[in-house]
């Protein structure tokens, strides 16, 4: 560790006032008080503050104790806020009082902690009372405080705070907690400072100075929250970041009429739309918006509530979506008709919105194409790939609220997360229902496909956290009253929907329906498909903008892409998609159905007669599926692997077939009998290391030369109809040398046989899929009887991890997850550290044996965005996926190229 001294040379600037930053320096001040600073030196109206740094946070959480000096830097910027104000922090008389906010480099919204009205006690209560000339909002204030303190700091479970409130509305005879009094709210401030001590073990602490240090060290603390964690690994955030912390001079939205507190957004989070976008809640602070607990008015009535003020907001949304050239996420709050600035932040959004936004600014002249294309992802484009619902038929539209974050979601209708995760985990979908979500209900969210609240709007906690997810979301649909306590809803028309009924909404339109609506390709999947052309009347903006936006990045990718295809059909399927070839052909797919009667006489076969017979019959099937593959890809490349899975695969089950011939006694038929030797012959503990690939083209006579003369033959009839065809053939499973060799061999006799009989010549490259860590770690020697690579990623993550992963992912993936072994499914996204340094030892190795090797990979993390760039990074000449995945892989390629430096096409 390092030490404290030494910890605080490195870095003996810990506080910077808000006049002292920029929006550069997120990875010191954390996301929101590098925006803070950065709109108080561009003049915009922002209560004074400071921040303390990341840095301090990350020793904090090391050392379990606060920089040396950091005391003393809180007490200078204090003072100088405390002169900027003209107030002290909890003065009796006339209170400074603060907000003490989390702010991580990264957003995450509502992960982490807050606490407002720092500096009130039982004394500055009544300077406050007397300055505000309202008795019942300080007292409200304090019992916001003491709320927030005793559950953030203090550890206290809310539910008694929220008990207490309960039961004196109860008391009262009320149900709206701004029917409280100023001696109601006296009261609850009584009871609450009674529950802190029975709680937390101690009294509320009265010296502000005091609650200012415990609520910042709350803050660091709830960096490690287990809501943070989760939603760090949900996001990819990397844990070492730590949290800073932002200071702040309170202004206050809850003074009164003339006052309130609201969220906007510079363009609709949800469509890309240009317009007023936001809520407002008059007389509220800011946590009421968020969290959804009273209904907000749209952002456009506050020009009838307070003209002049929102005519500032409109200049200042220009002006700051000017100056960060992106739609622009903010809070503001009015006190007594003056503006203030809470927070900015480039704003999440939907898929759709992204590539509109993107294309608008170009064409705004604020961004150019370069920067549209890193403005986009390819999980946004797979979001935007995903089916529709077909409402042609009869529906059953029960309710409607807001579009918060696009979809389709259909599920069992839960009223808790804890459900919602219990069903994921048995494989069942579930729509989480809510009045309204806090952080607390993070890990429901993530396990349910939709979310649905009936309070809220699009800056609702429950809105920003889906979109931020891509999780489909409908919000405030009002019409429903939600019971959780009974686990059932109620909409109009006397309709009551319960815990387990299955409901479907869409995130689209808002629309709530009863029952499972049937789905549909979306609309880019048809633009995909040339359904629809981007030119078309048919075709609006969204797929003009995801036209332009791949046009440029192929022009910028350097890394083709090739799909997985093992059919006619699904080749052209990949080939509209855009792929540039195909990377995968499985051949063992071909053996399936009617024809496995054929494999089983091979394995059956006791004579040479016999088995050549059997591999005579196989290879005119075999032949056609060849030809339509390579009449689909016509001009393209297609890598053909040869048969990869061991043989008893293509056999009857074991148990199934003893039970069989048991119970058929004497009867048993003698293919049955032969078929169950066989099948205990070839029965293998392990088949991921057994008997197949190469070893099954070199201990099988003729199996290899079979599939070849069928490759060959394909391309021959092809060519002399006037086609080019272009097949590869790869032979899977190499580990060393000799194999390859031997392979190549016996490939290059059954190539020279049909040229000879058809005098007809098809350049046919030979080359090996490495999936054996040895075959990576040998790549040298093995390229010199190899004219390409292609890296079959799946198998190389099981044997580089000694991962079955048919077994493992259901059996501890999750805990690993949780534990942070993972921080992603290894499966999913290529391990750089252990699986990617292989590929890069293979790569390097093998083109320093032949400079001109051709290198791909054909597993499925061609497909995956975070892969795509490390494989370009490596030097890969191209990805292949599954054709579906393919627009996704030619997005992902071009915004590589941006990232590394480069714009070479391919």
């Amino acid at each position: 560790m390092t030490s404290r001294a030494a910890r605080s040379q490195e870095v003996p600037k810990l506080v910077y006032d808000f006049t002292e930053g920029n929006k550069d320096l997120k990875d010191l001040l954390g996301g929101k008080g590098a925006n803070l600073a950065e709109m108080t030196n561009i003049g915009l109206p922002v209560p004074p503050g400071f921040i303390i740094t990341t840095e301090a946070c990350r020793y904090y959480l090391e050392q379990g104790t606060t920089p040396e000096g950091l005391d003393k830097e809180i007490a200078d910027h204090l003072d100088q806020l405390e002169t900027a104000i003209g107030r002290k922090l909890g003065d009796p008389a006339d209170p400074l009082l603060v907000s003490v906010r989390s702010g991580a480099k990264f957003s995450m919204p509502g992960m982490m902690d807050t606490v407002l009205n720092i500096g009130l006690s039982d004394e500055s209560v009544q300077g406050l009372a007397k300055q505000a000339g309202n008795e019942r909002f300080a007292w409200d204030a304090y019992r916001r405080l003491l709320q927030m303190f005793g559950k953030t700091v203090l550890d206290v479970d809310g539910e008694h705070f929220e008990h207490a409130i309960d039961a004196a509305k109860k008391a009262k005879g009320i149900s709206n907690d701004l029917d409280l009094d100023a001696a109601d709210l006296q009261n609850l401030v009584e009871t609450f400072k009674g529950i802190i001590k029975a709680q937390a073990g101690r009294e509320f602490p009265q010296d502000p100075r005091e609650q200012l240090d415990l609520a910042i060290k709350a803050v660091f603390h709830s960096w490690n929250s287990p809501r943070a964690i989760l939603y760090r690994r949900q996001e990819r955030i990397p844990t070492d970041l730590g949290t800073a912390v932002n200071v702040v001079a309170m202004v206050f939205g809850n003074l009164g009429m003339d006052s309130g507190t609201g969220v906007a957004f510079t363009r609709d989070p949800g469509t890309g739309a240009e317009g007023v976008y936001g809520d407002y809640l008059q007389n509220a602070q800011g946590e009421d918006v968020v969290a959804g607990i009273r209904n907000t008015v749209p952002l456009q009535d506050l020009e009838t509530i307070n003209k002049a003020c929102f005519d500032q907001l409109m200049q200042i949304m220009h002006t700051l979506e000017n100056h960060y050239r992106d739609l622009c996420d903010i809070e503001f709050t009015i006190e007594r008709g003056k503006l203030w600035m809470l927070q900015t932040r480039v704003g999440k959004r939907t898929a759709a919105a992204a590539f509109r936004i993107a294309i608008q600014l170009v064409d705004q002249g604020l961004i150019d194409m370069d920067e549209a294309l890193t403005r986009v992802s390819g999980a946004e484009l797979a979001r935007l790939m995903f089916p529709r619902f077909d409402t042609s038929g009869e529906v059953k539209k029960i309710a409607t609220g807001v579009s918060a974050s696009p979809g389709a979601a259909v599920g069992k209708v839960v009223f808790d997360s804890a459900r919602a995760v219990e069903l994921a985990a048995n494989g069942e979908k579930a729509i989480l229902v809510r009045r309204e979500t806090n952080p607390d209900d993070l890990h429901g969210m993530i396990a349910a496909q939709g979310i649905l609240t009936s309070r809220g709007g699009k800056t609702s906690h429950a809105a920003v956290v889906a979109r931020g997810m891509g999780k489909t979301c409908v919000c405030g649909a009002e019409e429903l009253d939600v019971d959780n306590k009974a686990k059932k809803f109620t909409a109009p028309g006397g309709i009551t929907v319960s815990e387990g009924d299955v409901i479907s909404i869409d995130g689209t339109s808002g629309i709530v329906y009863l029952g499972e609506i049937p789905v549909v390709s979306s609309e880019i999947v048809r633009y995909f498909e040339g359904e629809l052309q981007p030119d078309s009347g048919e075709a609006d903006d969204l797929i003009r903008a995801v036209h332009r936006i791949m046009v440029h990045a192929d022009a910028k990718r350097r890394l083709g892409v090739h799909a997985n295809a093992d059919t006619g059909p699904d080749c052209a399927r990949a080939r509209r998609f855009g792929a540039g070839g195909v990377g995968l052909v499985r051949t063992e797919h071909m053996f399936l159905g009617e024809r496995r009667q054929l494999v089983e006489d091979l394995i059956l076969a006791d004579t040479q007669e016999q088995r050549q017979h059997a591999l005579d019959a196989l290879e005119p099937l075999q032949r056609g599926d060849f030809v339509e593959i390579l009449d689909a890809m016509d001009g393209l490349p297609v890598t053909i692997r040869l048969i990869d899975p061991p043989l008893h695969e293509f056999l009857p089950d074991l148990t199934e077939l003893s039970i069989k011939i048991a119970l058929a006694g004497d009867n048993a038929t003698e293919k049955d009998n032969k078929l169950l030797g066989a099948v205990r012959r070839l029965h293998e503990q392990n088949p991921m290391l057994g008997l197949r690939g190469v070893r099954l083209d070199l201990v099988i006579p003729g199996l290899l030369n079979m599939q070849v003369l069928a490759i060959a033959h394909a391309a021959a009839q092809l060519k002399q109809a006037g086609k080019d065809p272009r097949p590869e053939v790869m032979i899977p499973l190499v580990a060393a040398v000799q194999e390859m060799e031997i392979a190549r061999e016996l490939t290059e006799k059954a190539l020279k046989q049909v040229e000879e009989e058809t005098g007809t010549q098809v350049h046919t490259p030979i080359g090996t899929m490495i999936e054996v860590p040895r075959a990576a770690v040998t790549a040298g020697p093995i390229a010199a009887s190899a004219e390409f690579f292609s890296f079959g990623t799946n198998d190389l993550t099981q044997m580089t991890w000694g991962f079955s992963r048919d077994d493992v992912e259901a059996a501890f993936f999750s805990r690993y997850m949780e534990l942070g072994v993972f921080g992603v499914s290894p499966f999913e996204t290529i391990d750089r550290e252990g699986v990617g340094r292989l590929v890069d030892i293979a790569v390097r190795e093998g083109r320093a044996s032949r400079p001109d090797l051709h290198v791909g990979v054909c597993g499925e993390h061609g497909g995956d965005p975070d892969s795509v760039h490390f494989f370009h990074e490596v030097g890969l000449d191209y990805v292949s996926c599954s054709p579906f995945r393919v627009p996704v892989a030619r997005l992902e390629a071009g915004r590589a190229a941006l990232e590394s430096g480069g714009s070479d096409s391919r």
